[in-house]
């Protein structure tokens, strides 16, 4: 292996930014971990508690993980950015291509029939998958920010004025943040404290992305609606991973991403309350978001089709819904069972690893937390860190995951992310943290 020294990679201490990606894809110097690998076979023979088909018995399902990088059999720890699609999901999209591909609403002809057909029958699917009262609640959106987006543009630029407290800054509204206990959870007490007759919108994460944290919604609710806010949830780690019901949720809008579910990208959606829904303006013009037209002034079509302007993503909308009857098959019980097992026990052997600091709850805390650990290693950085575990075939996040505040709050620069989902096994947590020591181990012998 070729000798890189310390003042290159500038490894004794927390780097700024990290040096080791740039040399590593200038230079090309090879980059080997000796770590154990297991084999493909051995992914798929782990003695873990049976799930039915969650785990080992799942990869089948998932032709991408059957895959070697840079030698290595690949262990896919970056679900919480993104999580692979099953071949459920994928038929789906090519029988729509392959078979349907027509607009929709907007033709007699057998092609229009069918597409639309598949189009509003994935959005009862995925109305059912949430536990809408109604397929008419569910917004089709390009993703989960485009969503948030609308709510913003539709609901807040018509109901805010200044000094009232929210999220948005346009209208001269009051940007309110709440603090973190030392465990690293919402502070309940300060959310309280903050919440006044001003409040109108309270906007927070169902589960954390970084921190793993799993919000009190009901607590969250009741305290909003004391004085009369208005609730917005970001369940894009929720909804994948745990049963989420929006009539019991209490929340007036929620907002999910389809490739975090084993769904295509470019596609996500809000529910809303019908009637909060009803109540809200357009936010694009456009075909189909239309009711009548004339030359001075329009009428408007009726939630949801108000805010899906023009040729929607129909493709990744069959994609999705076909994503949500997956999940349904395998109960999402079972599911959040099965993740919470594999994420303690990732986070327990993560734990063990000397220099590594994990950033959230424990798991054996009241509300527990998500199958997944943002970390660091002393002395390096994120991204060094999973570049050398990429040569190794392991898959990890870096960076600030969207949460630059929540990382300056924490006093780190970055973080490294392992994420698990409904196909990944102990086995490949036990690789992972094998490629992990291995690589602490490099950084030190080229800093002696």
């Amino acid at each position: 292996m070729n000798r890189i020294t310390p003042s290159a990679l500038g490894c004794s201490q927390h780097l700024e930014k990290s040096s080791f990606q740039r040399l590593y894809h200038s230079a090309r110097i090879p980059l080997v971990c000796d770590a154990a690998h297991i084999s493909e076979q051995q992914v798929a023979s782990t003695s873990e508690r049976s799930y039915g088909r969650l785990g080992a018995p799942l990869r089948a399902e998932f032709p991408i993980l059957h895959q070697q990088v840079n030698g290595k059999p690949l262990v896919y720890l970056d679900n919480a950015a993104t999580s692979q699609k099953p071949t459920a999901v994928l038929d789906a999209i090519r029988k729509y291509y392959d078979h349907d591909n027509s607009n929709v609403h907007r033709g007699v002809h057998a092609l229009a029939a069918r597409a639309t057909t598949d189009y509003e029958a994935a959005r009862e699917s995925v109305a059912k998958f949430v536990g809408a009262a109604s397929d008419r609640e569910i917004v089709f959106t390009r993703n989960a920010s485009e969503a948030i987006n609308l709510v913003a543009n539709s609901w807040g630029m018509h109901n805010l004025k200044e000094g009232d407290e929210m999220v948005a800054q346009k209208t001269g509204a009051v940007l309110k943040h709440v603090q973190l206990t030392p465990e690293q959870e919402i502070d309940m007490k300060h959310f309280q404290e903050l919440l006044t007759p001003r409040t109108k919108l309270v906007s927070l994460v169902h589960v954390s992305n970084v921190l793993g944290a799993v919000l009190d919604v009901p607590y969250v609710v009741e305290e909003a609606k004391k004085v009369g806010a208005m609730v917005l949830l970001d369940c894009c780690q929720s909804v994948p991973h745990m049963p989420v019901n929006v009539q019991t949720l209490g929340a007036d809008w929620i907002v999910a991403s389809s490739h975090k579910m084993c769904g295509p990208t470019g596609m996500g959606f809000l529910w809303g309350k019908y009637d909060v829904l009803e109540s809200m303006k357009p936010w694009m013009g456009g075909g189909e978001m239309i009711q009548d037209v004339f030359l001075d002034y329009s009428t408007y079509a009726p939630p949801p089709g108000r805010f899906e302007a023009g040729t929607p993503a129909i493709g990744e909308a069959i994609g999705l819904g076909a994503a949500c009857e997956y999940l349904t098959s395998l109960g999402m019980d079972n599911v959040h069972n099965f993740e919470t097992d594999i994420g303690s026990y990732l986070y327990d052997r993560l734990s063990k690893v000397p220099g590594v600091q994990i950033y959230g709850p424990k798991p054996s805390g009241p509300r527990g937390r998500a199958s997944l650990c943002s970390f660091n290693v002393e002395g390096l950085h994120a991204t060094d860190v999973s570049t050398l575990m990429d040569a190794s075939g392991v898959a990890l996040r870096s960076g600030h995951h969207c949460t630059q505040p929540l990382h300056k709050y924490l006093g780190i620069n970055a973080s490294a992310r392992a994420s698990a989902y409904i196909y990944n096994t102990e086995a490949e947590i036990d690789a992972f943290v094998s490629s992990l020591e291995e690589t602490i181990q490099f950084f030190k012998e080229i800093n002696m």
